[in-house]
């Protein structure tokens, strides 16, 4: 479902993914850096405030500019409402500090099922699903990694290979420190996790809808088709975005300017 609302500067929207999980308070250790690190600067301080946790900001090139900023609430769940709530608050504050410096488009969203992965909880939350993991810098002789997700001992994450070759390690060990993005792969099995999660996270609310046990069991028929098809999945900024400069207009020669005869 998705929102649009219309301004003088940028243009607003909220994209929801149904997903609900439940998050600890561990600080954010994969995060942004150019534009993208100004505005999570900015605006991080403001969500928590309102009792939400900044996921990820990400710009891009679409339509001019679009700014996205992924939030969720500290159990996961995030509503079109909570998505409301934050950009009213966000609207006034970047109209005042403009840390992009072009018009934009401000996109308020959820996680989504193939989440980023930005703190340390994130990688045993969902230990057992599939990721994709991008360095900094090469490591053992390797820029990125996939495969299924083993957890977290101190500040190392562990993901097993799915391709590895007899007489190899099966595990990859990466610093988070070293880790520039990681994110969940859309799998069905990612999706039926996700469902329950969002029908724990309902009851616990009490907003529970008429769910029950068969519509996870059957979570790879048409609803689970449905949400890959068209599906685009996350994507990581190749490279940091920077606002276009003006370019300065060239003066004439005046009205008033002698012509050659």
């Amino acid at each position: 479902m998705t929102f649009h609302e219309s301004g003088p500067v940028r243009t607003r929207s909220f994209l929801l993914a149904g997903l609900s999980v439940t998050l600890s308070t561990d600080t954010r250790l994969i995060v942004e850096n150019g534009v993208a690190a100004r505005m999570a600067k900015v605006v991080e301080p403001s969500i928590e405030h309102l009792g939400y946790r900044l996921v990820r900001v990400k710009i891009s090139a679409q339509n001019g500019c679009t700014v996205q900023i992924m939030a969720e609430r500290p159990d996961g769940s995030m509503t079109v409402e909570d998505c409301e709530t934050i950009s009213r608050t966000l609207s006034p504050l970047l109209d005042v500090e403009d840390p992009v410096g072009t018009p934009y488009h401000l996109e308020i969203s959820s996680p989504g099922i193939d989440r980023p992965l930005v703190r340390l909880s994130d990688f045993d939350r969902w230990a057992g699903h599939e990721a994709k993991i991008e360095l900094s810098q090469i490591v053992d002789g390797r820029r990125r990694g996939r495969g299924i997700l083993i957890g977290t001992e101190g500040e190392t994450v562990i993901v097993r290979r799915t391709d590895v070759k007899e007489g190899d390690d099966p595990d990859l060990r990466f610093s988070i420190r070293s880790i520039e993005s990681a994110w969940l792969v859309l799998t069905d099995d990612l999706i039926r996790e996700s469902l329950r999660r969002d029908k724990a996270a309902r009851e616990v609310a009490g907003d529970d809808e008429d769910f029950d046990d068969d519509d996870f069991e059957s979570a790879d028929d048409a609803e689970t088709e449905t949400m890959l098809e068209g599906h685009k999945p996350f994507q990581p900024a190749k490279t940091p975005f920077k606002p276009k400069k003006p370019v300065p207009r060239k003066k004439g020669p005046g009205r008033f300017a002698k012509t050659k005869e």
